[in-house]
């Protein structure tokens, strides 16, 4: 069986440079999210707002995909904040989104960052357990008010 391969989809300054891996990221990120427009054009939105990608794949599959971007707030100072992390159903429970997620937080201590935030629905309660089993803390609620 090929190795996990860890790709970054975007570069430094949020430009696509793995156009192929991001249109084969599509059917895994979907498995998290619903897009209301075309998937490249919310993505590239994304990206310039400062978002990037990094994928989990093995051989021409993507196992997982990781959407994250850092920055600084008055709160928490300076951290890499987790959008989205999903790995794909058939590959759960094989290490890919562990080895994601470390790869993730190893970027944020290349950062400068002090913290590796990420959100979760209150109903996702299997995400829940493998972040808890990563050392990841629930420190607080996140309340929405919608606008429209």
């Amino acid at each position: 069986m090929n190795p996990i391969e860890l790709i970054d989809v975007t570069g430094d300054d949020g430009r696509v440079t793995e156009a192929a891996w991001l249109a084969r990221a599509e059917a895994a990120h979907r498995e998290l999210r619903e897009f209301a427009e075309p998937y490249e054009t919310v993505m590239r939105r994304i990206f310039a707002g400062g978002g990037r990608m990094r994928i989990a794949v093995r051989g021409s599959d993507v196992l997982a995909v990781a959407v994250w971007r850092s920055f600084e707030k008055t709160v928490s100072g300076r951290h890499l904040y987790v959008d989205d992390l999903v790995t794909r159903a058939a590959a759960r429970s094989s290490g890919v989104g562990a080895a994601l997620l470390r790869s993730l937080e190893a970027t944020a201590r290349a950062l400068g960052c002090r913290k590796l935030e990420l959100d979760s629905g209150s109903h996702r309660t299997r995400a829940h357990a493998f972040y808890l089993r990563e050392r990841m803390e629930i420190t607080g609620f996140h309340f929405v008010k919608r606008l429209g």
